[in-house]
């Protein structure tokens, strides 16, 4: 063998590896080298073919077909990577006939080209996987010892949800090479599916121990850790990305880390760097997570802005409620930004589906406008919370009651405290807030719409065997009422009662004092007029 044909062959085997350990970049980047030098190795076509599908790169692919030379664009190879692309995009009938050529050609009796059918069976969405497992039994009579064949058999049988087979094929994998760390990786998968964390973490430490390079297993324990302990995430990520090609997709995912541990000067360090790289269109969830990372280290405006960043670059279908949450929350931080902060949660309240989570963004909403005195706002918003809370208690309609009241939205109030009064009978916060809102109403006291609530606080009140719940508003209950008789229904006898009652309550009260003279005298006016 030459010296050239040496170092492609090499190469390829460098690719294969590539492929194994899912660097499907790097491997490309290979396999474009040996096409280069060798167009006529078309095993490196397909194995080119197979990158790209897994990067979901296919148009690559099949710009570079014509430079297949012209003599191999039917050999089995090259008919393999034509069939797997065509039945990944589900055009079974016409990827059949190009697998069919590949087999006819190779006599059924070359194990790569089994396989090669068989993994495209395997990975396509439309493939056959009974028909896979017959491919790889005929692969496997050929190379009884290569444990790749038999982790694809357990692949396919997983296509067909056959657990148990999928075990035993993995599990015969791992037997013949316990180096081979997919087959490990493997059993994992099938115990992630179960729900056994005992088992798939088990197997996939079994994996990296058995080959320290084999990415797929430490991007799954970061998976795992990620949701439980940021720390132990952090450092399978790291093991991840010294065994990956480079992505900027992982700096992504170790800012976002840092910032999960609370190193937040960290995180914003690695989201800087891949800012800094020229011409990289970077996920604009970057800009959200610097914001956050600003935001907890109280740095309030450049949070806001990387967060206005972040809304101008993500596309609207992939915006969440969070995010307006978020913005929300950051805009409620400089006064008088209170009204752009309630539209953002507005907006959650339109995207969200959660009922419990829209009650919580209502509260926030009405706390935003009761912030800067609108009380009209804060009753909207706070009488969807009660009206949508099934839970909603005495404080929840109280606090609507009052901000209708302070709106001036008198009417409202009424039937706020009205509902109140109905629902809660015995205290006296419902009727003294319907008789404050019936005063508003009817402020020349002519139809005396305070009077039956003013007399159920006085009778609450007498009734208390605490005393009174409160002083101030019996005083006043007592106030009204004798206005009322002496003004509207000149009854100046029971005004001077409600007089004689308030005095009681506050002995010091000279107003008192000075109106039941001025009644005694009007009574006995009335007195020498009636018996004239």
């Amino acid at each position: 063998m030459s010296g050239g044909l040496g170092v492609h062959a090499q190469s390829l085997q460098e690719a294969k590896d590539r492929i194994y350990y899912q660097r499907y970049s790097s491997a490309a980047g290979i396999l474009r080298n040996i096409i280069k030098s060798d167009p006529r190795n078309t095993e490196a076509w397909y194995l080119l073919t197979r990158c790209y599908l897994k990067d979901d790169k296919i148009p690559s692919f099949w710009d570079s077909v014509p430079a297949v030379p012209a003599d191999l664009e039917n050999s089995p190879f090259i008919a393999c990577a034509k069939g797997d692309v065509l039945l990944r995009h589900g055009k079974k009938d016409s990827a059949a006939v190009f697998f069919k050529m590949a087999l006819a050609d190779s006599r059924e009796k070359d194990p790569a080209i089994l396989s090669a059918v068989a993994i495209a069976h395997i990975r396509a969405d439309s493939g056959n996987a009974a028909y896979a497992l017959d491919l790889l039994s005929k692969a496997i009579k050929l190379d009884k010892k290569n444990p790749a064949f038999y982790v694809e058999q357990g692949n396919a049988y997983r296509k067909m949800y056959n657990g148990t087979e999928a075990y035993k094929a993995y599990s015969k994998a791992n037997e013949l090479n316990p180096g081979y760390a997919e087959a490990a990786y493997r059993l994992g998968e099938l115990f992630v599916a179960q729900n056994n964390p005992d088992l798939y973490l088990k197997y996939f430490r079994q994996a990296t121990a058995a080959d320290s390079a084999y990415a797929p297993a430490w991007y799954a324990l970061y998976y795992y850790y990620y949701f439980r302990d940021a720390d132990r995430a952090l450092n399978y990520l790291n093991r991840y990305i010294s065994v990956s090609d480079p992505d900027p997709a992982n700096i992504y995912k170790k800012a976002d880390l840092l910032y999960l541990s609370k190193k937040y000067p960290d995180a914003i360090r690695e989201a800087d760097l891949l800012l800094s790289v020229q011409n990289l269109a970077v996920d604009p969830r970057l800009y959200k997570l610097l914001a956050y990372s600003y935001d907890e280290l109280n740095d309030s405006v450049k949070a806001l802005n990387l967060m206005q960043t972040y809304f101008k670059k993500q596309p609207d279908s992939l915006l969440i409620p969070k995010d307006f949450e978020s913005m929300a929350n950051m805009y409620s931080r400089f006064q008088g930004k209170e009204d752009s902060a309630a539209i953002y949660l507005s907006k959650a309240i339109t995207m969200e589906k959660d009922s419990t989570v829209k009650l919580n963004y209502y509260k926030k909403i009405a706390d935003l406008y009761k912030k800067i005195n609108d009380y009209k706002s804060q009753s909207e918003w706070l009488g969807r919370y009660y009206q949508s809370n099934a839970r909603a208690g005495n404080v929840d309609l109280f606090n609507w009651g009052i901000s209708a009241y302070l709106a001036k939205n008198y009417l409202l109030a009424d039937s706020v405290f009205a509902l109140y009064s109905e629902k809660y009978p015995t205290q006296t916060f419902g009727y003294y807030w319907k008789a404050r809102s019936d005063i508003a109403i009817d402020t020349a006291m002519e139809k005396g719409l305070a009077v039956p609530a003013y007399k159920e606080v006085i009778k609450l009140s007498m009734n208390d065997s605490t005393g009174h719940p409160n002083k101030k508003w019996l005083i006043e209950a007592y106030g009204y009422m004798a206005a009322y008789e002496a003004n509207t229904e000149k009854n100046y006898s029971e005004a001077m009662e409600y007089l004689e009652n308030l005095l009681a309550e506050d002995p010091g009260n000279l107003s008192a004092k000075k109106y039941i003279e001025i009644l005694k005298k009007n009574n006995a006016r009335s007195a020498i007029s009636k018996n004239k």
